[in-house]
This record gives C-alpha cells, structure tokens and sequence, in this order.
C-alpha cells in the first residue's frame, strides 16, 4: 500500500489518480475511499484535508486575556495551498465528546504551495472548546480536520507586480492573524520598500502581555523596509484622526481590517464619506460562529418546525442544531465523514419542507433535493429519508 501512494514515483501518481476515481468511489460505498485510507495511516487521503501537529509555541502567557499559541500543520498531500489573508476550517474530534466541531480559523504564515507547512495562531478563549482544545491540549502529532483555504480577504500586492501602493493593516486582538500572513508573504517574497511602495501596520491590543508575534513584530520595525509598525496597548481606542496623522489619505489606500465588532464599527465609520458611502479601498474580515445554532429565521426569531427523519419515522422539533446533530439526539447513527461540509459522507434526501445551509446561511426549499446534513439546518418543517 506504502508504495502504491508514494507521492514521487509514477506508480504513486497512477494509484493517487485510481484513488480518486469513480471506481474507487464505488468501491468504497457507503464510507468513501478516505475512510480505508484514514485507517491504515491518517496522513493518507484521496480526497480530504488532514494534518499532523508538527509543533505548538506559545505566543503569550495569557495573564490578561487569554492564550494564544501557533500551531505548525503539516497537511496532507491533498492540501492544495493558501493566499495570504485566507482562513480555514478546522474540525476536531474532542476526547469525550463522541462529535467532530469545526470552527474557522485565520492561516498566519505566510502564503502556501501545495502540501507546504502552514500555521494556525489561536487565542484560546474559555467557552470556545475547539480553540481551549487546540491552545491548551494539541501535541505533536495530533490529527485535525481541515477544509481548502477559503475567503477573499487576500493579498492584492507582490513584488512580481510592484505598484507604489501605500499598503495600511489595522487589526485587534487575534484579528491580526490573516494581516500577519499577508505582511510575511511580502516579506518572503522579496517586499522592501522600493518604488515609493509603503506598509503601515496599525495593531490594537488589550496589554503588552497579550500582543501576539511581540519579537517579530519589533523586528520587522527596526528593519530598514519600509513596514511601519504601530502597537496600541490599553484601554486607546481606534481614532480616525490618529489614523490621518500616520496615512493622511487612508480613505483612498488600501487597507485590510480584522478585529473585534468595536474596532470594526469605528474603523468604518471613519471610512464612510459625509454622503454615507464606504470607501471601496476597505477590505473586512470577521467570523460568525461556524455551526448555526443558532441558525435562526432571523433578528432573534428561533426557528420553528419540526425535522422528520421518515425512513426511522422519529420527529423532534428543529432546534437550529444540524440535521445531523439533531438525528444523533435521537439515538440514529447516520453515516459522516468530516462533519466540515467536505467530504459528502452525510448526504441525504430531503423529500419536502425548508433548509438551511448553516456556513453560508442560504435556504433552500426544494423537494428531493441532496444535502449534507452535519452542515444544514431545519428552517421549518422538513422531512429527511433517515
């Protein structure tokens, strides 16, 4: 088997391309060809994204807030690269739990080629399971789950397309993470400064203790290229006419914002013009929870209906929970994969009523219509062939 999958020799790419086929698809029914490959060797995968835990460094003690630590992925050879500023899904099989929970996170390093090394920086915050997990208790060799890169919160500079771009970066908190990959990615691939080109890198943070990437961040500041690095510690708060004193025409540059909704909601207000438009330079990122329990018909209104597994023929009432999270409180045992969206392992037919896919928010009410149900949502009545 080792040598039908080893990634250099032809035979290895032959058996990659039988691996993925259709045959083998077939083959496989019901679990998919990665959950054979999953039990010979994790790192092994046809279709899905996987990675080992290469190492764990702490960024900060946490003595304010919370910790924060670097997680060095090593991912499968199915991983197919990121764009700086781009984030991913993570699921985590929770000791315990007997479920996979998929949160989404920032990618920190620098932009990737395919099964390159990439690392997460999370700050570990005390009801978020997924990150206290992987902050307090991921070790080396530690499997997760992972989705492609996603999002369009990139990087639209290089120095393979110079331009005398003034580039500006505001972030809070762990919002700094896809700002930092982005600011690496320049710096890698040979950024200094020349033509006129200019970074300003404007960094909120609750104290001195909880800045992550404190020693590269000085670094990078005393370094002749260019990359002016502010650091706010404290209590200050964003102000508009600070941010004229560092970049007089910030309306007009192109900045990258991720932070916390107060520092978002300031930075925008300054962005919008005496008319009440937002100047088209200002790019935002900022997640909603990954699983939408808080799926929800909107505005604080709780979904009402209830979710009919019609095969079994048990009912409960839709909770916004996912389909299948609903189905497994009631004692059934759907086939899943990924319980990300991903792999299609948990797809079922949903003959009649209204759905919810919980990662984009899109509802469907279409009859005998496939979905994968560890990533949709009741959003009335509806009934699954479980």
């Amino acid at each position: 088997m080792s040598a039908l999958i080893s990634p250099p020799a032809p035979a290895g790419r032959l058996a990659g391309r039988l691996l993925r086929s259709r045959l083998a698809a077939a083959l496989t029914t019901p679990h998919g060809v990665d959950r054979y490959l999953e039990r010979f060797n994790p790192m092994w995968a046809a279709h899905e994204v996987r990675a080992r835990v290469v190492s764990v460094h702490r960024e900060t003690a946490g003595t304010g807030t919370a910790p924060v630590a670097t997680l060095t992925l090593q991912p499968t050879s199915t991983w197919r690269g990121h764009r700086a500023g781009q984030h991913v899904l993570v699921g985590v099989d929770l000791p315990g739990s007997g479920k996979r929970h998929t949160r989404a996170f920032s990618i920190s390093s620098a932009a990737s080629a395919p099964g390159e090394q990439i690392t997460l920086t999370i700050r570990a915050h005390d009801e978020g399971q997924v990150s206290s997990y992987l902050v307090r208790e991921a070790q080396p060799g530690t499997i997760l789950h992972l989705s492609q890169a996603q999002g369009e919160f990139t990087l639209v500079e290089s120095p393979a397309t110079p331009t005398n771009n003034h580039l500006l970066f505001i972030t809070g908190g762990s919002g700094i993470t896809p700002a930092m990959s982005m600011v690496r990615t320049l710096l890698r691939d040979g950024y200094d400064g020349h033509a006129g080109r200019k970074v300003t890198f404007l960094h909120f943070a609750r104290s001195a203790d909880d800045q992550i990437f404190a020693d590269e961040l000085a670094a990078i500041a005393a370094a002749d290229n260019r990359v002016d690095v502010q650091l706010r510690h404290g209590e200050a708060l964003f102000s508009a006419f600070e941010l004229r004193r560092l970049v007089p025409d910030f309306r007009d540059t192109d900045t990258w914002l991720c932070g916390p909704p107060g520092l978002v909601e300031l930075v925008t207000d300054a962005y919008t013009d005496a008319d009440g438009v937002l100047s088209p330079r200002l790019r935002m990122e900022f997640f909603k929870p990954a699983v939408a329990r808080a799926a929800r018909a909107g505005d604080g209104e709780t979904v009402e209906g209830e979710v009919a597994f019609t095969r079994s023929g048990k009912a409960v009432a839709a909770s916004g929970a996912s389909l299948l999270e609903q189905a497994e409180e009631l004692g059934l045992k759907p086939e899943f994969g990924c319980r990300m969206g991903i792999c299609f392992s948990c797809t079922r037919t949903k003959t009649a009523g209204t759905v919810r896919n919980v990662l984009t928010g899109e509802e469907s009410s279409l009859p005998d219509e496939e979905v994968r149900i560890c990533v949709t949502a009741a959003a009335g009545d509806c009934h699954i062939d479980l």
